[in-house]
């Protein structure tokens, strides 16, 4: 029996998994950060576009866990789980946290790539999951698709072309 291959979209300030042999992408990575956890045993991944470090900058309303670092990786950790992953066995691969603008300020929330990543790089040391690989800053958007079946992320690097990692 032949499985079709389904490419299951992830939007900006959103977040899904696929099981193998699905794959997952995500496009427009400026200083957000594409953040994947994985289970290579189980042939299951999940991916967040985060676009915010911390969620303390939401505003009243409609609250979107997707959208910020601190509630993101967490959410993701357990819809994994619920599907059958082993936390034991996750790992994460990053990309994005471009700094998409130069700015003459030393003013720190200007800097929205590097502190995205800094925030999804501590969130998952408070769970323990080893980062194997990332591919992360620079000035150029990125887009990302993951492969749980074999562990592979291929990344595309405006005017840089396509990398694997």
């Amino acid at each position: 029996m032949i499985h079709e291959v389904n490419v299951v979209k992830v939007g900006i300030a959103d977040l899904n998994i696929v099981k193998a042999p699905d794959l997952i992408r995500t496009a427009g990575l400026g200083s957000c950060v594409g953040v994947i956890i994985y289970d290579l045993q189980h042939g299951i991944a999940g991916l967040a576009h985060i676009m915010l470090p911390d969620s303390s900058l939401a505003k009243n309303g409609a609250f979107n866990q997707a959208k910020y670092a601190d509630t993101a990786v967490d959410l993701l950790i357990k819809k994994l789980m619920m599907n059958g992953a082993n936390k034991f066995q996750m790992k994460a691969k990053l990309a994005g946290g471009a700094q998409m603008f130069q700015f003459h300020s030393t003013n720190d929330l200007m800097r929205i790539g590097p502190r995205n990543v800094e925030a999804v790089e501590l969130q998952l040391k408070k769970q323990k999951i080893p980062i194997v690989s990332r591919d992360i800053g620079g000035q150029n958007g990125r887009t990302i698709e993951f492969n749980p079946k074999t562990g592979m992320l291929t990344i595309r690097t405006v005017n840089q072309g396509t990398s694997q990692i």
